[in-house]
Parts: C-alpha cells; sequence; structure tokens
C-alpha cells in the first residue's frame, strides 16, 4: 500500500510539473578588447520550430533581459552594426535558476554590409576566453566539471579528458601536459598567480587528493597547454587561467549539494532590492566519514581525511563603467596515518604499517579588483591579493620487532605571498589592438624540515629559514592585428625578474592563424618560457667544515622553446575536428653537480619536495607529440569527445644520458560520450562513459639486496626509467535525473569509478616487514553518490 501511495505521488507531482516552464535570461554584452557595453545589440532566442524569435535589445549599460523563455537547453543570436554575429548553442536552462549570460561581440574588419558568422567566444569550448590564445587552448566551465564521467566536479581531474593530458594517478588530481612534470603548471584566479588550490596538496606540488575549487562557483575559463600569451610567466607545461562567476544581482537563489567532495551549501543574490551588488558564497565540509561509515574504501584504508574549504565573490559596480569585486578561496585539511591502524587488506594509497604521518594544511588566497573603461576603446583592470599556505608533518618509523614508533621526521612550511596585477588592453581600431600589464608577487616565508634515522641517532636538518623574503617581476607587452578576415597575428614579449638572485628573462611570444574553407583553419605558435625553482629547492643546506652552505641559491631559470601547429576543421556545425603536433626542448634544467640520474624534470607529483642540494643548470629534455582531438558539441541529445596523443619525452642528467622522463607514457587514449533523454517535458535523464588508455609510465626499478640490507626502499638509479609498468586502463560510467519542479530543481547523480575493478599499479616498494617487494595498486571500484537542489 505504501509503495502504491509513493508511486500515485511521484506520478502526480511529475504531471503537475509536466507542463512548459520558463525561465528569465539577462546579460551584458561588450566589445572583446575594450571592453565597452554595446548598445542596440539585439539578442534572439531561436526556435526550434522556426516560429518568430523573442528577444531583447540592450540599453545603455550593455544589458539586455528576455522573459518567459522555455526551460532546457536554448539556443541564442547576438547581432550588431559592424560587429560580427555571435551564436550560442545548447544554454541549459533550469526552473531554479536565472541563467546570466556575459557576451563578447568582435568587432568587423570587412564591409558593414558583409555577415560573418562565427561561434562565440564566451560560449565556444573551441576559443577561450583570452583572444591572444591561437593554438593549444580550450574553454571549460561548470557543466562540463559534472557532466564528464570521472571528473568528480574537478577542474583538475576534467581537463585529463583533454588532448596531451594524463593523470598523474588515481591518489591524486596532478595532471602531465605533453611529457612535462606537474610542476610546469601555472594555477590564476582572477588574474592573480596562486599557490597549489588543492586539499592536502604540498606548497611544493600543484595537484593533490582534493580540488579546493567549487565548481558550482567557477564561470568558463581557460585551459592552455603551450605557447602561451605573453601575459603569462614563470610555467613551462599549462595555464588553468580560471575564473569565479558573479552572483544573481536581482534574485536571491540557494543550493545544497552532497557528494564526493563533501556537505556543500551555497547562496547568492543582490544586496538589497535596488542594489546591482551581487554576492556569491559557497561553504563544503568532507563526507568521507560518511563513505567510510557505508563501508565505501576510497583510498585511505582506515584513516578519514577531513577537510573544509570556502569559495566567495562579490561584485559592486560603480556606475557604468567600473566595477569592485572581492574574491576568495579559504581552505583547510588534515589526515593522520597511523601504522598500528593499517588495515592490509584495504587499499591505502597514503600510509604504510612500518610508519606513522600526520599532516595538517591550510591554504588562503583573497583578492580585490577594480576594472575601468577609461574610454570607449581602452578598459584597465587593477587587482591585489594575498595568499598563505601552512604545511605541517610528523613522521614515525615503527620497530619490526617491538612495534615502538620513533620520530622520523617534521617539517614546517608557511609561505604569505603578496600580489598586485595591473592589466590593461586598448583597441586602435578594428584590426589593431595592444595589450600590456605588469605582475609583482613578494614572497615571504619560513621553511624547516628535517628526518631523523637510527631511532634518534642521527639528526639531519635539510631546510630551516624563517624571516626571508623576495619577489618575483613580471611584465607583459602583445600586439593583435587582424591583417584581413581571414589572417590574425600576434607578437608579444614578456619579461621576468627574480631578486632572491637577479635572475633575469625576456621572452618573445608569437601566433599566426590563417582561416579558409568551410569553418576550417591553421595556426603556428611560439613561445621562450622561464619558471623559477620552488622555493624551497634554493634553501636546501649542503654540510661544509664551517657549518652549512645554500648551493643551490643561484640556480636560474629553468627555460624551453614551444612550438605549434595547429589544424582545425570544423567538419559540421557541431563536430570539430583538431591536430596539433608539437616540439618543446627544455634547457638549463637543475641536476646534481656530480655525474647522477636526477632531474627536476622528474619531480612534483608526491607530497614533499625532493631534497637534492649542489645543483646546477646543466641538464636539458625535450618533448615531441602530436595530437588528435574529434569532438562533438552536445547537440539533439548527445555528445562525445575522443582525444588521442602520441608523444615522447626525455630528458638528460648531469651524466649526459638521454633517458625516458617520468612520465613518458608514450601515448594516451581518450573516449568520454554522453546522452540526455528528457522525460515529462521538462526532466532529464542523461547518462555518460570515459574510458582511459595510457601507456605504461617508466620507473626505476628497486635493488632487493640493498633495499634488504638497509630495511627500506632502495632503488637502482643506474638503470633509472629503465623498467616499464603496464598499460594502464580505467573506464567510469555516471547516471543522472534533473528533476524540474517549478522554482526548485533537484538533481540526483551516481559516479561508478573504475567500474571494471581493474588494476592499476600505482607504485613498487619494498616492504620490511615481509622483506619481499610490493605492488601497491590504484583505487578499485568506487561509487559516489551525488545529490543537488537549487531553489
Amino acid at each position: 500500500m505504501k509503495a502504491l501511495l509513493l508511486s500515485f505521488t511521484i506520478f502526480f507531482t511529475g504531471t503537475l510539473y509536466a507542463q512548459q516552464m520558463t525561465q528569465t535570461i539577462r546579460g551584458t554584452v561588450r566589445d572583446e578588447v575594450s571592453q565597452s557595453p554595446m548598445i542596440g545589440a539585439t539578442i534572439l532566442l531561436i526556435q526550434p520550430d522556426g516560429s518568430s524569435p523573442i528577444g531583447s535589445t540592450t540599453d545603455m549599460n550593455g544589458d539586455f533581459k528576455i522573459e518567459d523563455v522555455p526551460t532546457g537547453r536554448q539556443s541564442f543570436r547576438i547581432t550588431m552594426v559592424g560587429y560580427e554575429e555571435q551564436r550560442l548553442p545548447n544554454v541549459v536552462i533550469t526552473g531554479s535558476k536565472e541563467v546570466i549570460l556575459n557576451i563578447t561581440l568582435t568587432e568587423s574588419v570587412q564591409a558593414l554590409e558583409e555577415v560573418v558568422v562565427t561561434a562565440d567566444r564566451t560560449n565556444d569550448k573551441s576559443k577561450t576566453n583570452n583572444d591572444l590564445s591561437l593554438v593549444s587552448g580550450r574553454s571549460f566551465n561548470v557543466d562540463d566539471t559534472k557532466r564528464y564521467a570521472g571528473s568528480l566536479g574537478d577542474p583538475s581531474r576534467m581537463a585529463a579528458n583533454f588532448a596531451g593530458v594524463v593523470s598523474g594517478d588515481d591518489s591524486r588530481n596532478d595532471i602531465v601536459v605533453r611529457g612535462n612534470s606537474p610542476t610546469g603548471m601555472l594555477w590564476q584566479l582572477e588574474g592573480l598567480n596562486i599557490p597549489n588550490p588543492n586539499h592536502f596538496g604540498s606548497f611544493s606540488a600543484t595537484g593533490g587528493p582534493v580540488s579546493m575549487l567549487n565548481n558550482n562557483t567557477i564561470a568558463k575559463s581557460d585551459f592552455l597547454t603551450s605557447a602561451f600569451p605573453a601575459q603569462y610567466g614563470n610555467a613551462l607545461a599549462a595555464v588553468f587561467d580560471l575564473k569565479l562567476r558573479e552572483g544573481n544581482n536581482q534574485k536571491h537563489e540557494f543550493m545544497g549539494q552532497i557528494g564526493f567532495n563533501g556537505f556543500e551549501a551555497g547562496a547568492e543574490g543582490p544586496f538589497s532590492k535596488n542594489s546591482k551588488a551581487s554576492y556569491l558564497i559557497n561553504y563544503r565540509y568532507s563526507t568521507l566519514g560518511v563513505f567510510k561509515a557505508l563501508g565505501i574504501s576510497f583510498g585511505t584504508g582506515t584513516a578519514v581525511p577531513d577537510y573544509q574549504d570556502l569559495n566567495f565573490k562579490v561584485a559592486v559596480p560603480t556606475g557604468r563603467n567600473g566595477k569592485f569585486t572581492l574574491f576568495g578561496i579559504l581552505g583547510a585539511s588534515h589526515v593522520q596515518f597511523l601504522g598500528s591502524e593499517v588495515d592490509t587488506t584495504l587499499t591505502n594509497l597514503y600510509g604504510t604499517e612500518n610508519t606513522n604521518s600526520r599532516v595538517r594544511y591550510a591554504t588562503n588566497i583573497a583578492g580585490v579588483s577594480y576594472e575601468h573603461n577609461l574610454s570607449p576603446k581602452t578598459f584597465a583592470k587593477l587587482t591585489l591579493g594575498m595568499s598563505t599556505t601552512r604545511e605541517r608533518f610528523s613522521g614515525d618509523s615503527i620497530s619490526l620487532v617491538t612495534r615502538e614508533a620513533f620520530l622520523s621526521g617534521e617539517s614546517k612550511y608557511n609561505t604569505s605571498k603578496y600580489s598586485a596585477v595591473l592589466n590593461v588592453r586598448h583597441k586602435m581600431n578594428a584590426k589593431s589592438s595592444l595589450y600590456g600589464g605588469v605582475t609583482v608577487d613578494m614572497l615571504d616565508f619560513d621553511l624547516y624540515n628535517r628526518s631523523i634515522h637510527q631511532a634518534g641517532k642521527i639528526d639531519s636538518v635539510r631546510v630551516d629559514v624563517n624571516g626571508e623574503n623576495t619577489a618575483l617581476t613580471q611584465a607583459y607587452a602583445q600586439w593583435r592585428y587582424r591583417i584581413s578576415q581571414k589572417l590574425l597575428l600576434t607578437t608579444g614579449l614578456h619579461f621576468q625578474h627574480f631578486s632572491l638572485n637577479n635572475n633575469v628573462a625576456l621572452e618573445p611570444r608569437a601566433g599566426l592563424q590563417y582561416t579558409f574553407g568551410q569553418g576550417q583553419s591553421l595556426s603556428v605558435g611560439y613561445g621562450l618560457n622561464s619558471q623559477a625553482q620552488n622555493i624551497y629547492t634554493y634553501f636546501i643546506q649542503t654540510p661544509t667544515e664551517s657549518g652549512s652552505a645554500f648551493t643551490n641559491k643561484n640556480l636560474d631559470f629553468t627555460k624551453s622553446h614551444h612550438v605549434v601547429l595547429s589544424y582545425e576543421n570544423r567538419l559540421t556545425e557541431n563536430l570539430l575536428l583538431k591536430v596539433e603536433p608539437y616540439f618543446q626542448s627544455v634547457y638549463n634544467v637543475p641536476v646534481e653537480s656530480r655525474p647522477s640520474t636526477f632531474s627536476v624534470l622528474n619531480t612534483g607529483n608526491s607530497f614533499g619536495p625532493p631534497d637534492r642540494d649542489s645543483l646546477a643548470n646543466e641538464g636539458s629534455g625535450r618533448n615531441l607529440g602530436i595530437e588528435m582531438t574529434l569532438e562533438r558539441y552536445f547537440n539533439q541529445g548527445y555528445y562525445f569527445l575522443l582525444t588521442t596523443s602520441l608523444f615522447d619525452s626525455k630528458y638528460k642528467g648531469s651524466d649526459k644520458i638521454e633517458r625516458n622522463t617520468a612520465f613518458n607514457t608514450r601515448y594516451v587514449l581518450n573516449v568520454l560520450a554522453g546522452k540526455e533523454i528528457k522525460v515529462m517535458k521538462t526532466n532529464v535523464i542523461s547518462a555518460s562513459i570515459r574510458s582511459s588508455l595510457v601507456g605504461g609510465k617508466y620507473f626505476t626499478p628497486l635493488n632487493l639486496a640493498a633495499s634488504r640490507l638497509r630495511g627500506q626502499a632502495v632503488y637502482d638509479e643506474k638503470q633509472a626509467f629503465s623498467d616499464r609498468q603496464k598499460p594502464y586502463f580505467r573506464t567510469d560510467l555516471r547516471f543522472s535525473y534533473r528533476w524540474e519542479m517549478g522554482k526548485s530543481t533537484m538533481e540526483f547523480a551516481m559516479d561508478l569509478q573504475n567500474v571494471t575493478a581493474n588494476k592499476n599499479i600505482f607504485q613498487q616498494t619494498y616492504n620490511p616487514r615481509t622483506n619481499a617487494l610490493a605492488n601497491v595498486y590504484g583505487q578499485g571500484f568506487f561509487p559516489v553518490p551525488y545529490f543537488k537542489a537549487t531553489f
């Protein structure tokens, strides 16, 4: 009887909301370069049945509003005299949340009567927000981080679907781009250079197990993998240029969510009824304790990681031409792995039965910006920010005989960065635009790290500095010239100075793009890039007769030349083919002064920095490859993304022998597809699948005899990266149901990670208790439930 009543209730409720619901669409239209508001632009809703479109025109502030837009996926057309027509396909409209569109138009260089239809940069994934990026760049948005199977709302895990990108392993979201170390990544938030934005993420790394970035607050953002525009510096591998969306400035909206990333609550809206200022805030707290209680293993054995974070943005317009913005991300995390509590029958990617580890992290990022249209053709933005990291570690070694714990090491790392960023852009005319800017990052830091051996008999302090500071100053200038409607040229120069040792770098950048035929283009990009070492590396102590010395302090920037050729072919309106061959030559790489196999190119995907002193910029490396992307944008209820990469990544240490890097998997194939089915007019059932096949990693074999003698893992460095693991294979599934309930929306989903339970090798190590080699395998089958309500 109860089941019958429940079925009737669901049927009645579904029937009640089966009628077509509508929503309001609002937004702003601006010039792509000058960011000046466009007055009189026309925005039309394209009716699928060909009936008369409904729409709106922009007012003196560039704002528009269209009411009674049916829920579901809708497409829009934007026109303006003297500008290229833009289209926004498949915008998701729900009953619970107004859609706010920020649209940019490109001034036409042809006669006014000529009409050129292009994809809108704000919605086309093949077009980045940054209009200076001509190769190796694409965008992503909140829908991608939610819709892609296996992404778990994490931008880094989502990016692992893109061509040339390989996930570091199942335990973390570090990503390897075109064979480069994850340390070559640059993270930016609203124009600020920020530290590692991940829970349990070391300040010396760029990834971690769980992202602090909340996908519910992310706007369309850029991911660049090579030959970056001149405004980006101090990076060799890739750039995540993240933007936070603004809250609704006319209506209060709320959300609640439960999933792998935590219990979450969010709110947004105007500060007052007559105010155009808005706020957006989301708070999240770890749910892993609940997962453990349900008997779900997530790779930490019996330990339960604890974390929480807060994302926010406040936007306050100051008239027609200006706006203040306050934004930030705050996060804290801690966990302890106790050897006495290790269950050897459970997957544990972080702890062992012979050690204790206790870690605590805190990362805080906050910024304030002011942007202003100085004139109809000139736009400027000033951003001030501060970011801090706090990292604590203590570890014990456990006696194999008595099981007594002895302190084996401890570290304390504190950093505080104060940043100022000024960007200016000026449109000289429809063909020519100038861009320029200055970034100053001042860093204060305290670093302490020591290791203890033989039950306290040997105490080695590797780093011990307090109250130190340095600054990295960067400046750039770039020119964008539209030679014709089909030919686009960008040239630029990037400068950076590191005050710690007065290193200076001057880096040319250039790009050329030719469009032809029906949606085809051929582009070439070049860039010289430089990157400072992690601040820890400069202060590693080398023992001397009189005490110690900083033998790494004068290390120069690591540098690389990037060359990329890119071919794009829009086979149909919704199908894009992209092929990119590339070459990267890396030099000035820190290696040991004595002949050895060590190179910093093989570091960066762990929880701690390498402790190598007496380094010199005498190493090198190269990355050579070709990538292909075939992407069908969402249309007629389905989408797919096929990416494949073939590459070779090599390095030379101080022994001058060329070897495979730690990240040379040689190939990667990703297949991603999804389908949506409408039910009862407004509700949506969706499913997506993602499969990845990655070549096996090269690794350094263990020296079993030496490991048994020392009671710990000892590697055969003479055979560095000569053995290879088996290929990595994993398939993820995601099922979801979106239920429109008038002014509220509920979404239920289930992520099924590694559905085939394939045993991928995480690492090979030595177990002193069993006195044998041991393979540690990555995450097995892992179901992740998800629920979200917006109202």
